[in-house]
């Protein structure tokens, strides 16, 4: 961190990004790729992925002729979800009950995509640097017929806690985190947000639910509230830290589905993670290279030191405090 920068500078993210462009196929009215007009909509807005890396009816590549050359049939389906119709607003600048609004959405995908689906990922890419490549508030939905990498590492993890400790191991990890307190970024009756102990990114956090949750359609009404409310208050700090609208990527992991709705998964936790690339200020990002790809990711600050950055901020939007409105306030 001490070093001095020589490496590459981004470019800030777009702050007068037009309300309504016509020509923005994630805007009211717009025509998108395949011909399909949007409706005028006023809340969110689903659609089918106009450029689907997941198809229902993929086809089966058929056996290999070789056993290092395996390959199995990827099926499922993509969509597209609208947090909102202006594209001049982000989660942060929304008021709670539209935020709430999108976890409810969240939580109807899970019902409807579930039982057909293994996987239900739900994922946002925020920001250009994160391969955003439209500025309208929007996240994806991605199921399909077998269980990713990732969520399969977490699977067999959770499990094997499971077994040995005969415990939850993110409910005891959120417990503990909630004790110790040093890497706590933000918190409350229902909800644990911190910078996880074995953070690599440098404001990487982790969001979590104090309750033992399997998955978003399990929340109760008032956790959908307390969510609402910490997410607000996450994003307002990571939207402050650089004061610029903060790239990341995020997404949930719950329990899987599918066939695994017949299973005990109570091994799983509910948990949702934000990988943000910034590292120094709002043009210098975290590279992930060299010994990074090919041996062990390393730290640039500790979560210690992440956490207390992040915590440290004011919870009243930067774009907000600027025109003299609270934080339960909205863009106008």
């Amino acid at each position: 961190m001490k070093r001095p920068w020589q490496g590459q500078i981004e470019r800030p993210p777009e702050e007068n990004v037009p309300r309504h462009e016509p020509t923005n196929p994630l805007c009211p009215g717009s025509r998108r790729a395949n011909g399909e007009v949007n409706p005028k909509y006023e809340s969110t807005f689903m659609f089918d992925n106009d450029y689907p890396a997941l198809q229902p009816d993929a086809p089966d590549p058929g056996p290999g002729d070789h056993p290092l050359f395996q390959a199995k049939a990827a099926k499922g389906v993509c969509k597209v979800m609208c947090f909102h119709p202006w594209s001049d607003i982000t989660l942060p600048l929304m008021q709670l009950s539209e935020i709430k609004t999108v976890i409810d959405r969240w939580a109807e995908l899970i019902e409807e995509l579930g039982p057909k689906y293994p996987w239900v990922q739900i994922f946002e890419n925020k920001g250009a640097m994160m391969g955003c490549s439209n500025p309208h508030p929007h996240c994806q939905v991605w199921a399909s017929s077998f269980l990713p990498n990732e969520p399969d590492l977490a699977d067999g993890h959770q499990r094997a806690h499971w077994k040995t400790h005969g415990e939850v191991m993110l409910v005891e990890y959120a417990r503990q985190e909630a004790v110790r307190k040093e890497r706590v970024v933000v918190e409350n009756e229902h909800w644990l947000v911190v910078v996880p102990y074995w953070a690599s990114w440098p404001f990487q956090t982790m969001l979590l639910p104090r309750r033992h949750v399997l998955r978003l359609s399990d929340l109760t009404a008032q956790e959908r509230e307390a969510l609402a409310s910490i997410m607000k208050m996450l994003l307002t700090k990571y939207d402050n830290l650089f004061e610029v609208s903060f790239p990341y990527s995020m997404g949930w992991h719950g329990a899987p589905t599918g066939p695994y709705l017949q299973e005990d998964m109570s091994h799983w936790q509910l948990h949702a993670h934000y990988y943000p690339p910034l590292l120094r200020s709002a043009s210098v990002r975290k590279f992930m290279v060299g010994y990074e790809m090919l041996a062990l990711e390393q730290r640039d600050l500790t979560p210690e030191q992440a956490a207390e950055r992040l915590r440290n901020l004011p919870e009243v939007h930067y774009k907000d405090k600027a025109k003299g409105r609270t934080a339960e306030g909205q863009g106008e």
